[in-house]
């Protein structure tokens, strides 16, 4: 769809050299050659005219499109939470290995390069001058552009540790290869956090482009939410305080809100059922805050594959790729299912059983039981050509095949608890896994000290977010975890010192619970890896990272561990 769209709007105009001869790049000599035939049209190289900024702008989507499956893959198949089948590719099992000796199509630097050069051609020549009815017509599109490129670059520095850090538009091999050569030019993660927080901070409240629809598309879902990077640039950049402010800042926008309501997203056990027979689904993918579209027929672009690498569809004659690994499975089943029961002359608390279940993933945690189906269709017929065994992960149904999310509610709910409880708030970070987010559940869980420590950062207007409709987060497939007894806030067997030791000591423990978390609500979504390498790198453990990632089968591959010790392997190969 946004492959026609641009086609037509290319009919009858003309075009700077960005919109009409993309850059393309290679990546098996080079990271950054351009194509030498790209030429210029306009002398002076303006984007002056607005149906040229939202041509370009619509560009750089188009080549976001050639990365977007691998916001998911790269951060899932290598990770604990999934398995590669034996119908998985040659590519995908050799991920899941952390293989990279042989090409792999996941990894081409050259396409988020693409993106960034598209970036920075606008950025570049965009005239930022032109006023129309008293506001700057570009406006909204340059921070957009400028919220693509750092988003593109975190990617990087996740997928590759150390990558050239350029901001002006490469338009010849010439430039490309001495970017490439100039070590110099190369940064790593808190280098690529600090320029680009900078960057964006003085754009952080401008709107984004409002263009209307796009096809089937509403297209300021397009546009990755600038507040919500920012977070995510402290977060890596360890400005837990600022990540908490950024986070809470966009969640509680008051134009457009963010809540979480329990009712919309829930795998439970049935209230009416005492003896845990009747389970209610009503769990979904968390909203979308904001995706990238992709394309539903082959000749018009490019087409997302992830619905047919998770799902069995009859495009690959129900042979999936992959599928929830031992490991996701039993941390799904370790959690507590708890339910509160009331009656007319009693409330009661009740656990779900640990045995006897007529389903192996209806143990602890529902979330999982909610997303994803299995059946086997009897004894294969030798003559047929699809496979008797398939599968369904919802979070990826047909419907989805026209995008690919970037940023889900849920998620960054999450890391906002992370950010507070890494500022020294872990009482309020709790709040948010086991009550939920409302201002009462806040004074009720936070000790007076930390709410006045805290201030703004866990204020919530009580008429937008509601206790009735608020929940913790664990309660999407955890039951009423805020009456949970085994679910609490990690006190020390003996009082410590001071306030601070008992703070010190419970914010690791309420970190894992969040990377859990996100685990049991993000499963499957892309994050996991980076989730894991965020903490290691945070606690200079690298066994956060390996021991989990090594243990996702049957028994840990401590060939596998022995390599995820060394941080240098975490990183796909640049080429």
């Amino acid at each position: 769809m946004i492959t026609k769209y641009l086609k037509r709007m290319r009919e009858g105009l003309l075009f700077v050299g960005l919109l009409c001869g993309f850059f393309t790049f290679t990546s098996c000599e080079d990271i950054l050659e351009t194509d030498s035939s790209f030429v210029m049209y306009e002398k002076d190289h303006t984007l002056t005219d607005p149906t040229d900024s939202v041509y370009s702008v619509l560009g750089i989507i188009n080549q976001m499109q050639k990365i977007a499956d691998r916001t998911v893959l790269l951060g899932e198949v290598r990770a604990d939470l999934l398995d590669v089948t034996d119908a998985a590719s040659a590519d995908l099992k050799r991920l899941s290995a952390w293989d990279f000796s042989q090409e792999n199509k996941y990894n081409n630097v050259s396409d988020y390069y693409s993106v960034i050069n598209h970036c920075n051609y606008f950025l570049h020549h965009v005239d930022t001058t032109l006023m129309r009815r008293g506001y700057k017509i570009f406006e909204a599109e340059y921070a957009a552009v400028k919220a693509f490129r750092a988003w593109t670059y975190l990617e990087l520095a996740k997928h590759y540790g150390r990558v050239p850090l350029v901001t002006e538009p490469l338009m010849t091999e010439i430039d490309a290869r001495e970017a490439m050569n100039d070590q110099s030019k190369y940064v790593s993660m808190p280098e690529i956090c600090e320029y680009f927080i900078a960057d964006l901070t003085p754009y952080a409240y401008r709107r984004l482009p409002a263009w209307g629809g796009v096809g089937n598309f509403t297209t300021t879902y397009f546009f990755i939410p600038m507040r919500a990077l920012l977070g995510d640039l402290c977060l890596w950049a360890g400005r837990y305080n600022e990540a908490a402010y950024w986070y809470h800042d966009f969640l509680t926008d008051r134009d457009e809100p963010h809540v979480l309501r329990n009712s919309e997203l829930t795998a439970r056990w049935s209230s009416a059922s005492v003896n845990f027979t009747s389970i209610s689904i009503t769990y979904m993918s968390s909203p979308e805050l904001s995706y990238i579209p992709m394309e539903l027929r082959e000749f018009d672009g490019v087409m997302s594959e992830l619905v047919d690498i998770f799902n069995s569809t009859q495009e690959n004659y129900n042979y999936f790729q992959v599928t929830p690994s031992s490991a996701m499975r039993r941390l799904s089943g370790e959690q507590i299912y708890c339910m509160e029961y009331k009656t007319d002359t009693q409330t009661d608390t009740l656990y779900a059983p640990r045995t006897g279940l007529s389903d192996p993933l209806q143990l602890g945690d529902l979330r999982l039981f909610g997303d994803y189906q299995y059946d086997k269709m009897g004894t294969q017929n030798e003559y047929s050509q699809y496979n008797s065994e398939t599968q369904e992960i919802r979070k990826y149904p047909t419907s989805s095949r026209d995008r690919v999310a970037t940023y889900t509610t849920s998620m960054l709910y999450l890391r906002y608890a992370e950010a507070l409880n890494r500022a020294g708030f872990p009482q309020s970070a709790m709040t948010i896994l086991k009550y939920g987010v409302c201002q009462d559940y806040f004074v009720q869980n936070v000790d007076s000290v930390e709410r006045a420590e805290a201030g703004a950062l866990i204020e919530f207007d009580p008429n937008v977010f509601l206790r009735e409709e608020a929940k913790g987060i664990h309660s999407f497939g955890s039951g009423d975890s805020q009456c949970n007894e085994y679910y609490v806030l990690p006190i020390p067997a003996d009082s410590l010192a001071t306030r601070q030791d008992t703070i010190d000591y419970q914010i690791p423990l309420v970190e894992d619970l969040i990377i859990t978390e996100m685990a049991l609500d993000g499963a499957f979504e892309g994050f996991r890896l980076y989730d894991l390498m965020r903490v290691a790198m945070r606690r200079d453990d690298n066994a956060y990272l390996a021991d989990p990632v090594s243990k996702r089968g049957a028994e840990q591959d401590d060939a596998l561990r022995a390599k995820l010790m060394v941080q240098e392997n975490w990183y796909l190969p640049l080429p």
